[in-house]
C-alpha cells in the first residue's frame, strides 16, 4: 500500500497542495479527480519525487518512500516524456535498461506491449510520424514496461479511442491483479465509476472526499424513486419530503428522517399500485459533481 500523508506543496505565497492524505491500497485503482488546477499533478510529481514536498510524507508499506523504491515505480506524466525523432522500439528498450531490465528482456517486452496496442508493425517509426492518440499509448507501454510495483499514471485515457481504452483497461487489471496500487488520474468520469475501487476528489489542493465506491454512496445524499399508479403528483403536499422531481407516475424523493421516509411509503399504498420504492444508487461522477458543488 502506498499513503500520503499531510502532503503539501507551496510555490512562494501560493499553496498548490494543502495537507494532502489519501491511501492507494495494492491491489487496487484508486482514481484521482479534480477540476484542472485542483493539484492533482502536483500531488503525483511530489509522490514520484520530480517535485519536492514543503511538508508530509509517503510511506509505502508502512515505511518512508526511499529512492531505490520508488525506482521500481511506473510513472506517466499529463505532458508526454519520450523522444519525438527516435524509433519507438528502440527508446522503450533504452528507458527499459533505465529501469536495470537487460536489452533482450526490455526488447521482448516492447514488442508485446506495442503488439497489444496494435502498434506491432510500427516498432521502427519515429514517435512524431505516429497520430497523438498512438503516442499515448507507447507512452503508456513506457510506464509498464519493467513490471512496476506501483503505478502513477496522470491522464493516461487522454486521446484515446475505446478500443485503446480497452486495451490499457486490460492491462492495468492484470497489474492489479498482481497487488499492484494504481493511482490515475482522469476527467472522464465515466471510466472512474467504471474502473476504480477509490476514488479520491481533489479541490483547491485539499482532499474534500475519498473512500471506496460504497463509502462514497453511503455518505451522498439520499435519494429513492417512486412510481406509483395512477399518478404521483400528490407527493408535493407530504411533510418531511423533498421533491427532486415528479413526471407522471414516477418521483425522486428526498427525505428529512426515515420516519418520512416510511410515512410516505404507507400513504403510497393506500393510493395506488406501487411499482417501485427504492434507493438510487448514484454513480462516482454524481457524487463527484456533489462533493464538489459549490
Amino acid at each position: 500500500m502506498l499513503q500520503v500523508r499531510n502532503l503539501t506543496r507551496r510555490f512562494g505565497d501560493k499553496t498548490a497542495v494543502a495537507s494532502v492524505t489519501f491511501d492507494i491500497p495494492s491491489g487496487q485503482m484508486t482514481g484521482f479527480v479534480g477540476a484542472n488546477g485542483a493539484g492533482k499533478t502536483t500531488t503525483m510529481r511530489m509522490i514520484m519525487g520530480v517535485l519536492s514536498t514543503s511538508a508530509g510524507e509517503i510511506l509505502l508499506d508502512g515505511e518512508p518512500l526511499t529512492a531505490e523504491a520508488r525506482s521500481s515505480f511506473g510513472y506517466m506524466p499529463e505532458e508526454r516524456g519520450l523522444y519525438p525523432k527516435q524509433p519507438i522500439l528502440d527508446q522503450l528498450v533504452y528507458l527499459g535498461q533505465l529501469h536495470r531490465m537487460s536489452g533482450p528482456a526490455a526488447r521482448k517486452g516492447a514488442i508485446e506491449l506495442l503488439e497489444r496496442f496494435g502498434l506491432g508493425g510500427r516498432t521502427k517509426d519515429k514517435l512524431e510520424s505516429l497520430s497523438l492518440g498512438n503516442q499515448q499509448r507507447v507512452q503508456i507501454a513506457a510506464s509498464l514496461l519493467h513490471k512496476p510495483t506501483v503505478l502513477i499514471l496522470d491522464e493516461p485515457f487522454s486521446g484515446l479511442d475505446p478500443v485503446a481504452v480497452d486495451s490499457m483497461v486490460e492491462l492495468l487489471r492484470e497489474r492489479t491483479s498482481a497487488g499492484v496500487p494504481v493511482l490515475f488520474s482522469s476527467h472522464q468520469l465515466d471510466l472512474v465509476d467504471r474502473l476504480c475501487d477509490n476514488m479520491v476528489v481533489l479541490q483547491q489542493g485539499k482532499v474534500i472526499a475519498s473512500g471506496t465506491g460504497d463509502d462514497l454512496r453511503a455518505k451522498a445524499v439520499n435519494r429513492h424513486r417512486l412510481t406509483i399508479s395512477p399518478d404521483a403528483g400528490w407527493v408535493r403536499d407530504e411533510p418531511g419530503v423533498r421533491v427532486l422531481d415528479v413526471a407522471g407516475p414516477t418521483a425522486i424523493l428526498q427525505f428529512d428522517d426515515d420516519d418520512a421516509r416510511q410515512r410516505l411509503l404507507a400513504t403510497a399504498l393506500t393510493r395506488g399500485s406501487v411499482e417501485e420504492f427504492a434507493p438510487i444508487r448514484p454513480s462516482l461522477s454524481e457524487i463527484y459533481r456533489e462533493v464538489t458543488a459549490v
